[in-house]
C-alpha cells in the first residue's frame, strides 16, 4: 500500500501500477497530490472519501487498474484529477489469463503439538462442534408457522432445564413445494436441509411437514440417507401437520418430540480441541471502498493462519468473484480444481443471460455510495478474503466439505444464501466483512462482523466485533489478522458474538432457489 502525500495521509496507492488513488479523507478540488510517478496530481473536483481520483489521464475505452488489477475501461476520456466512477467507468470483456496453479505455494503447517485450541464440542461422529442446539427444520414453507411455534415454545418451556444446551433454533424457508420430483431445484433444498440436519453444531433434530408437498419427508429421508444411525436404521424425530390433526397438535408433538432429544443434548461437555477442527465461512456484505484494503486483506491473514493449523476456509458468492476469479485458478493445486471454478463462472453467464440479467448487476447502490464502481472492482477486493493458501477443492452449493484447507463453494452473492450453502457444507463459524455496516448473524453458526472504516465501527458498536479501519492509521493487516483469528477462536469456544448476543439468525436460513417455481 502506497501513501499519498503528508500525513495523515489524504489519499493512497494500492500498487505501482494503478491508474487511481483512493481518497483517505474527502478532497476537495484545488488539492495537490503526489502520484507516486505520476507527477503531482491536482484533484479537479470534489472526490468522496473512499471514492477514486485519476492519477493520470486515461483514454476512453482504456483500461483502468486498481490492486493492479483492471477494474473497468473508462467510459470517456478522463484527465488526472478527475473522479473515476460510474459515470466514467463501466466493465467490459477482457481475457482473464487462468495461468492455473502457477501461484500455487506450499504451506507452513504448524505443528500438531504447537498449534492453537479451543473449547468445542466432538460429536460421534468425529465432528467438532462450536455450538450445541437443537433444530427443529420445516420441509415446506406451509410448515414455516408451525415449526417457528415450536422452536419458540421449546426455547421457553424447555431449554432452561437443560444447561448445556446453548439455543433451540427454527429453520423456516419459502421452498418445499411448487418443483418438479426429483428435479435438480428439488434436490438443491434438501441438500441444504440434510447438510443442517447433519451438522456438528446440530445435537439432534425434528422435521416438520404439512404431508402433501413435493418435498416428502420420507423422500427428504431416503434421498439424503437422514436414518438416525444404530442397528436398524430408523425415521429421524418428524411430525406432519395433516396427520396430527391441525397446526395445535402438531405444536404439542413436537414439543414432546423435542424433549426426547433434549436429554442426549445435554450431556454434551466442551473440551479442548486444536484449530484445525475451525472450518470458516467467509462472507462479506454491505462492502465499500476500504472493504478490499482493510477487512478483506485482514481476514485474509486471519485464513492463512487457521490453514497453516491445518483448518479449513470457505470462500463463496461466485457473482462477486467475477473478474476476479483468475486470481484463484492461479493457486489451483490441479488444472481440474481451477476448470471447476471456471466451468461455474461460465455457467453464471448462461445462467444470468436466461434471465435477462448482467454480472454486473453489483455493486449495489450502497457499495456504489462507498466508493465501488464495477462488479470488478468488488471481486478483486471480495477474494483478499481467502488469503494466499492453495484452492484445494470446488465445490457446488451445500454439498459436504470434506477436503481441509481453502475451499470454494460455488453460490450466490446473496449472503444469506450463500451462508446457508457454506453451512449445509459443514462450516462451524462465520466471519463477515462490511464497510457499509452489516447486521448479519447466522444460527446455527455463530457470526463476527469486520468492520473496514472505523467511523462505521464507531456507528455501530454494538453490531461490529472487530474495527479492520484501524490499518488506515498504521496498524498492520497481520495485527489485526491475528486478532481477528483470537477472536473466532473464543466465538468459537463459547463467546457470543455481537450478532450472536442480540439473537440474530434463525432469519437469515435461506436455501437457494434456482429455476422455477410451478
Amino acid at each position: 500500500m502506497l501513501p499519498l502525500d503528508a500525513s495523515p495521509a489524504r489519499a493512497i496507492i494500492l500498487h505501482a501500477d494503478d491508474d487511481v488513488a483512493i481518497a483517505r479523507a474527502p478532497l476537495t478540488a484545488g488539492r495537490r497530490i503526489d502520484g507516486n510517478g505520476a507527477g503531482t496530481v491536482t484533484v479537479r473536483e470534489a472526490v468522496p472519501v473512499g471514492h477514486k481520483v485519476a492519477l493520470r489521464a486515461v483514454g476512453q475505452g482504456e483500461p483502468i487498474r486498481r490492486y493492479g488489477q483492471i477494474i473497468g475501461f473508462a467510459t470517456a476520456d478522463i484527465v488526472a484529477g478527475e473522479h473515476v466512477h460510474s459515470h466514467n467507468l463501466a466493465v467490459a470483456s477482457f481475457a482473464r489469463d487462468y495461468a492455473f496453479g502457477v501461484d500455487v505455494r506450499p504451506v507452513a503447517f504448524v505443528p500438531e503439538a504447537e498449534r492453537r485450541t479451543f473449547q468445542g464440542y466432538r460429536r460421534p461422529d468425529g465432528g467438532v462442534a462450536t455450538r450445541n442446539v437443537i433444530a427443529v427444520i420445516a420441509t415446506v414453507n406451509c410448515s414455516a408457522f408451525t415449526t417457528r411455534r415450536i422452536a419458540e415454545r421449546a426455547r421457553a418451556e424447555l431449554l432452561p432445564r437443560f444447561p448445556h444446551v446453548d439455543d433451540i433454533i427454527g429453520l423456516t424457508h419459502k421452498s418445499g413445494c411448487g418443483a418438479r420430483y426429483g428435479g435438480p431445484e428439488l434436490d438443491l433444498l434438501q441438500r441444504a436441509l440434510a447438510g443442517f440436519a447433519r451438522h456438528a453444531n446440530v445435537a439432534g433434530f425434528v422435521l416438520v411437514s404439512l404431508g402433501c408437498e413435493i418435498n416428502q419427508i420420507s423422500y427428504l429421508i431416503e434421498s439424503q440417507t437422514l436414518y438416525m444411525p444404530g442397528e436398524t436404521p430408523c425415521f429421524p424425530p418428524a411430525v406432519m401437520i395433516q396427520e396430527a390433526g391441525g397446526v395445535a397438535a402438531t405444536v404439542e408433538a413436537g414439543l414432546a418430540a423435542v424433549a426426547t432429544l433434549l436429554p442426549l443434548a445435554d450431556a454434551a461437555r466442551r473440551t479442548t480441541v486444536d484449530a484445525s477442527h475451525l472450518r470458516v465461512a467467509l462472507q462479506c456484505g454491505g462492502s465499500d471502498g476500504w472493504s478490499g484494503v482493510t477487512a478483506n486483506p485482514a481476514l485474509g491473514h486471519a485464513c492463512d493462519l487457521i490453514v497453516a493449523q491445518g483448518g479449513t476456509v470457505c470462500l463463496a458468492e461466485t457473482p462477486e468473484i467475477y473478474g476476479a476469479e483468475h486470481m484463484l485458478t492461479r493457486r489451483a493445486v490441479s488444472r481440474a480444481v481451477g476448470e471447476k471454478l471456471v466451468e461455474r463462472i461460465r455457467w453464471w453467464e448462461d445462467y444470468t443471460g436466461r434471465q435477462d440479467m448482467a454480472m454486473d448487476n453489483n455493486p449495489t447502490p450502497g457499495n456504489k455510495a462507498g466508493g465501488l464502481t464495477t462488479i470488478y472492482e468488488k471481486s478483486l477486493g471480495a477474494v483478499a478474503k481467502a488469503g494466499t493458501t492453495p484452492l484445494v477443492e470446488v465445490l457446488e452449493y451445500a454439498q459436504p466439505i470434506t477436503r481441509r484447507g481453502f475451499v470454494y463453494m460455488d453460490t450466490p452473492g446473496y449472503d444469506p444464501v450463500s451462508c446457508t450453502g457454506q453451512v449445509a457444507g459443514g462450516c462451524n463459524i462465520v466471519a463477515f466483512t462490511t464497510g457499509r455496516g452489516s447486521c448479519f448473524g447466522f444460527k446455527p453458526a455463530p457470526s463476527i462482523k469486520i468492520a473496514s472504516n472505523s467511523e462505521m465501527y464507531r456507528r455501530m458498536v454494538s453490531d461490529m466485533d472487530v474495527d479492520a479501519g484501524r490499518i488506515l492509521d498504521g496498524a498492520s493487516v497481520a495485527e489485526v489478522g491475528e486478532e481477528i483469528l483470537d477472536l473466532l477462536l473464543c466465538v468459537a469456544s463459547g463467546e457470543p458474538s455481537k450478532s450472536e448476543a442480540q439473537g440474530i439468525g434463525e432469519d437469515e436460513f435461506n436455501p437457494w432457489i434456482i429455476g422455477a417455481t410451478l
